[in-house]
């Protein structure tokens, strides 16, 4: 499990074609920094994608990623080179600075508008109708890994406030104009549209659980 806060922005070091997918090194000194934080087999968000780390050297690690993962995520677009946003999984003694994230990435989307507001920025981002469903005003909402709070939305686009601090600790540049960036939208979503929606015999079934009973119970 993660919570969007980046600990640290990494490197592409090298990428390597396997099969369908990628192996990737990645340089990252200041995870490094503190003897045992990174280890063999441990998991860490990479733009907001979980992947595994397989192998270790020095201040840099490996980790391989799959066919699937490239299918829906950013990374088959990704050049050595490449700034990414970095965080390693939750402890039992994390503090739950951002929302609850799996580092499954739910799709891409695009950056259309970034405007000055003050000292901070405001951006705009459209994703496709099967991902924009699950997003609420004021919910949050993981992008590129980063933890944001949805400020608007319209139609198929939704608006983010990024301020100095959050600007300072990420690969800003992924958030210019035109780039793609991996969205994950908040897991308590999928949860409750399960709850709502039986399914049976691959056919959508409405349960005897509605959004009146949550209400009444307090659930929401």
């Amino acid at each position: 499990m993660f919570t969007g806060i980046v600990q640290t922005v990494g490197t592409l070091k090298a990428l390597k074609k396997r099969g369908n997918g990628y192996e990737i090194l990645m340089q990252a000194p200041s995870l490094f920094a503190q003897k045992g934080n990174v280890a063999l087999g441990d998991s860490i968000a990479h733009n907001g994608v979980c992947l595994t780390v397989t192998k270790i050297m020095d201040d840099c690690y490996t980790a391989e990623i799959s066919a699937e993962t490239v299918k829906c995520t950013c990374f088959k677009q990704y050049k050595v080179g490449q700034k990414i946003n970095l965080e390693l999984a939750c402890t039992l003694d994390t503090h739950l600075g951002g929302h609850i994230m799996q580092g499954h990435v739910d799709g891409v989307g695009k950056v259309i508008s970034k405007k000055v507001l003050d000292d901070a920025y405001d951006i705009w981002v459209r994703v496709s109708d099967d991902i924009s469903r699950y997003i609420a005003t004021k919910g949050s909402i993981a992008v590129n890994g980063v933890s944001l709070t949805v400020n608007e939305i319209k139609d198929d686009t939704f608006r983010l406030t990024l301020i100095p601090h959050t600007q300072s600790s990420i690969n800003f540049d992924d958030f210019n104009e035109g780039c793609e960036v991996n969205i994950e939208v908040d897991v308590l979503s999928r949860y409750l549209e399960r709850l709502l929606l039986q399914r049976e015999d691959n056919k959508p079934k409405k349960s005897g659980l509605t959004m009146n009973t949550l209400l009444k119970n307090g659930f929401i």
